[in-house]
């Protein structure tokens, strides 16, 4: 086996407080193993989505998903930018992830990104539970997407997603990425952004 052949599975993060193990762990891979998801791991993975708080219960989020080698999938693949055509094309799911921009009566839903990010967040956790990372992209032609896909117009496409279980060949990418990929995590100190009781303070 060589030094990249298996990506690590356990890519921990050094928090400075302790949180749970499988918040340590997830991390977004751009390499996947060759699997294709099982009909039950993405189930899954949507239940944990579908049990996401929401404003007013509203649940405003909606997911298309496409596995590798059928059309759909090759359609989501033509919609993402150039960087992430680059390596996204060896995942065996891409997700498109969508929330419903406005409420029945016309109104706009300030919060319908919010609670997408919070079923983004349960869809997380569950995957890394499976041993399955999710690596999502901002950088996707969505208004291309919307008109691939007929999405209604009350709805926005708000990002795409690479989905694979951890353990694939970080020799496949190109030496940038693959530096990327076994890096060490970082995330900025917990007083740059949580102030008590003031900001900043």
């Amino acid at each position: 086996m060589n030094d990249g052949e298996n990506t690590r599975l356990e890519n921990i993060a050094d928090t400075e407080y302790e949180i749970f193990a499988l918040l340590k762990q997830r991390y977004s891979p751009r390499v996947f193993r060759e699997n294709l998801i099982t009909k039950t791991h993405t189930h899954q993975l949507f239940e944990a989505a579908r049990w996401a708080p929401s404003s007013n219960n509203l649940q405003p989020w909606r997911f298309i998903y496409a596995e590798r080698g059928t059309d759909a999938y090759k359609k989501i693949y033509d919609c993402l930018s150039d960087f992430n055509k680059s390596w996204a094309g060896n995942a065996p799911l891409l997700v498109l992830a969508i929330y419903k921009t406005h409420l029945d009566n016309g109104d706009e839903n300030f919060h319908a990104p919010h609670d997408l990010g919070l079923s983004l967040g349960n869809m997380a956790v569950q995957a890394q539970y499976l041993g399955i990372g999710l690596h999502h992209m901002a950088g996707l032609d969505w208004k291309k997407a919307e008109k691939e896909f007929n999405v209604p117009k009350e709805y926005h496409i708000s990002s795409a997603i690479a989905v694979g279980y951890y353990g694939g060949d970080s020799n496949k990418l190109p030496d940038d990425l693959k530096e990327q990929e076994t890096a060490d995590r970082k995330r900025m100190p917990l007083s740059s952004f949580a102030f008590n009781g003031d900001w900043d303070a």
